[in-house]
């Protein structure tokens, strides 16, 4: 009798762990918080092929856009920590955390870091029309001109915005900013001179800057771009310790089980190993990019939460 009680108690725990030690054994869901056909979708169903072929299960791309992203994230934050739900953030998930009042979730508490997968660099981009043809010159033009200069965003709050604001406060010069409801309605006011410049994904504009229709002038990450080679960082062209990369990285719920953590890393790990896989990302313009551990990961969700909070803060910038 007290075997089959005992049996019967360690029954849910037995199971737990064969099923951890099987992992995956069913289907697993990677939600994406933003819209199908832009670059987090794109890494997104990219990684999903690579996860299906190493685990022999099926990986679902769960698009869930809305609210600047934080549908999404609360969904992750509130499903279950079995390692079946997994989340591909990007630069809003250590942005929002200042640009709102209130969240339902926690950046660090409530969410498991895994790793980077990739980075992606944005470029500051004038219109041809502006006598800026560097860094340097832009600079020393705002500041000829104070408040005259205008930059395009794809709303208030996202990281094009920020990037701006970041640009303001270590350059000590004010140009006014002019939030749009999307990425395109910015470019396209951009491209018609109604806006001097605005910083954009350097994939999205590679045709239209060798079409000499925008000039680019820097990119935000810290390294060169593949994409144009001989364009120069921020630090390059005159303002270092400027630095905003465009990310990606997957998470799992908070509590999700140390080993289906590794599992999870390793995975990634060997498809950011593929040169299929990394082609694919280069094509938009994104860097094939693992954390050294999960650890190293939070490392830099701290830090990156830390440096836009300071960006937010002075900027005055808010989503509610």
């Amino acid at each position: 009798m007290r075997r089959a009680l005992a049996a019967a108690v360690l029954l849910p725990f037995v199971g737990a762990a064969a099923a951890q030690q099987g992992y995956p054994v069913k289907p697993v869901r990677i939600i994406v918080p933003v819209s199908a056909g832009g670059a987090t979708d794109i890494v997104a169903r990219a990684l999903g092929q690579q996860l299906a072929s190493t685990w022999k299960e099926q990986v679902l791309v769960d698009n869930r856009p809305g609210g600047g992203s934080n549908i999404g994230f609360e969904v992750v934050a509130r499903a279950a920590a079995d390692g079946y739900t997994l989340l591909l953030a990007q630069p809003a998930f250590t942005v929002n955390v200042s640009l709102y009042k209130r969240l339902a979730y926690d950046p660090i508490r409530d969410f498991a870091a895994v790793t980077l997968v990739g980075t992606g660099a944005n470029v500051l981009v004038v219109h041809p029309s502006l006598a800026a043809h560097s860094l340097k010159d832009l600079i020393a033009l705002a500041k000829a001109k104070p408040g005259q200069l205008t930059f395009a965003s794809s709303g208030n709050g996202t990281t094009p915005h920020l990037s701006g604001e970041l640009l303001k406060s270590m350059a000590g010069v004010e140009i006014q900013h002019v939030p749009y409801k999307g990425a395109p309605q910015a470019a396209t006011d951009l491209l018609g001179g109604h806006v001097a410049m605005a910083f954009v994904s350097l994939a999205s504009v590679v045709p239209q800057i060798n079409a000499k229709k925008l000039r680019a002038l820097a990119v935000t990450s810290e390294k060169r771009s593949p994409l144009m080679p001989d364009l120069p960082t921020f630090a390059e062209a005159g303002l270092p310790g400027y630095e905003v990369s465009g990310w990606f990285g997957i998470l799992a719920p908070a509590g999700t089980p140390r080993n289906i953590v590794e599992r999870v890393y390793a995975a990634i790990a060997a498809a950011l190993a593929h040169p299929e896989f990394v082609q694919t990302l280069a094509a938009s313009g994104i860097e094939a990019e693992k954390s050294d551990s999960p650890e190293a990961f939070t490392a830099f969700l701290r830090a990156e939460i830390g440096k836009w909070a300071k960006v937010v803060k002075a900027s005055g910038a808010r989503a509610e």
